[in-house]
């Protein structure tokens, strides 16, 4: 206990620092590409591979993290999560190799993030959730920004490999915090599901390689079907088996908790539209407008800024509004500023492109922390390592979806005899359209929803002052 106490006041840093880092390696190809692309002697939409192989390792080994941090120790597997993969991407020389050791990186990354989340879940009460959620997810919001910037950056004045390098000296400042704050919190050992987790994790990466082949056309459309279909086929597999295993890898009662099942409908519908921002930007600045790989992730800047910004008011405005009017309002307004990145042409003025860049990151900051937090409002501390781990595997997913379905439509709008700026522009315009569709999954809110987040803050501020 004491040990615990000890390690609170550098907990929520240690899981900023963890959300960042993965954030960043998530996103940091991105201005990248076209660089990269040109070193390999690849073209920049092959790429995509690079980026969607990270994220969807991440996605399949999730749910293993959560069940090494029960039996293991979440300070344990948090150290040896953040040591893998970042020099193996530095050194590779072909896409094969680059691939291969995003995967590797991957593995890290989906024990880094959603142990360090789970170590909060244990550590605080569900009324100090949204502060401490809110302040960790932070840099979690500008590492998708910051990403693109320091790939730009990077590409431009050294080489894409360095934007691996970074990683190593953040990681070594992460262990050493994290030997001296983390809890080590554990729970009583049980079996690991192996059937279930091949069976989840295989359905995961045929889903998104199926959608990634319909992008890429590589092959005839009915393969690309029956891998889609496969995964959902495995998918529901894994369900009539979590039905009758005594300790499934992901437990389905967790989702007769409607706050938590409207939260993950929730992450995957609108992650699609804000998903394929960071994905699309860079590439349309460079691509279809010409600017340099520094001037197009410098552009990606104001929405970091924006999203900082909004961390200080999205409290108030949920106490104001509630959690129902606040998603449904704020992700109508992120499907229209997607789409009004069709607007712009390359002799635009800057801050014409530089506002609704901004307005976006206050939006998406919004978002983001609205719907993590209605997600684990009403997880129980038995149900905590299964809700954070569906709900870190739905985040995860949800932005290779975004990459991938974004790349397809602009795939499709390719085949049209237009320019590639009209391309990328009736993309924005679709990916924009299925952002304000899937505010109808926040409906299903009730008015209620999430009110003891906000309401009970003040109340547990006031008595903890009291204690001490």
């Amino acid at each position: 206990m004491i040990k615990s106490a000890r390690s609170m006041s550098g907990l929520p840093w240690i899981a900023a620092m963890a959300f960042f880092m993965q954030a960043l390696d998530a996103t940091i190809l991105n201005t990248a590409l076209p660089a990269i692309a040109v070193s390999l002697d690849r073209s920049p939409l092959a790429m995509q591979s690079a980026i969607i192989s990270y994220t969807l390792t991440v996605a399949m080994l999730i749910p293993v993290s959560g069940w090494l941090a029960d039996r293991f120790g979440t300070r344990k597997i948090f150290i040896i999560a953040v040591t893998l993969g970042s020099l193996l991407c530095a050194l590779s020389g072909t896409l094969g190799l680059l691939v291969a050791s995003r995967i590797i990186q991957g593995v890290g990354g989906a024990m880094m993030m959603p142990v360090a989340r789970l170590a909060l879940l244990r550590a605080y009460p569900r009324s100090e959730l949204l502060p401490v959620l809110n302040f960790v997810t932070m840099p979690g919001l500008v590492g998708p920004i910051l990403g693109p910037l320091l790939g730009g950056v990077m590409v431009t004045y050294l080489t894409w490999h360095w934007i691996f390098l970074i990683n190593i000296p953040i990681g070594i400042l992460g262990i050493i915090y994290a030997r001296k704050y983390m809890p080590d919190f554990t729970t009583p050992k049980r079996r690991f599901d192996l059937a279930g987790f091949l069976m989840f994790g295989i359905s995961l990466v045929m889903i998104s390689v199926g959608i990634e082949l319909f992008g890429e056309r590589i092959v005839s459309g009915w393969l690309a079907s029956a891998v889609l279909a496969g995964g959902v086929v495995l998918l529901l597999l894994y369900i009539q088996h979590a039905r009758r295993h005594p300790f499934p890898l992901i437990g389905l009662p967790i989702f007769r908790t409607r706050t938590f099942s409207v939260g993950i409908i929730g992450n995957i519908a609108s992650r699609l539209g804000t998903g394929c921002v960071p994905f699309l930007m860079p590439l349309m600045l460079q691509v279809g407008f010409g600017y340099s790989a520094i001037i197009a992730g410098c552009m990606m800047a104001p929405t970091a800024v924006g999203s900082i910004l909004a961390k200080s008011t999205v409290t108030q405005v949920l106490r104001w509004f509630g959690y129902r009017k606040t998603l449904v309002g704020i992700t109508i307004f992120i499907g229209v500023m997607i789409m009004s990145f069709a607007l712009q042409s390359p002799g635009a003025s800057i801050a014409l492109m530089v506002a609704p860049l901004f307005i976006l990151g206050m939006a998406m900051s919004t978002q983001f922390t609205a719907m993590n937090t209605i997600t684990l409002a009403d997880v129980t501390d038995e149900n905590a390592s299964s809700g954070n781990s569906v709900l870190a595997v739905t985040q995860q997913l949800s932005i290779s979806f975004g990459v991938a379905v974004s790349a397809a439509v602009l795939r499709f709008y390719e085949s049209f005899e237009s320019t590639t700026v009209d391309h990328f522009h009736a993309t924005f315009l679709t990916m924009g359209v299925l952002s304000v569709f899937s505010a109808a999954v926040f409906m299903l809110l009730k008015p209620g929803d999430g009110r003891h987040l906000v309401a009970n803050r003040d109340k547990s501020s006031t008595k903890r002052a009291k204690n001490r």
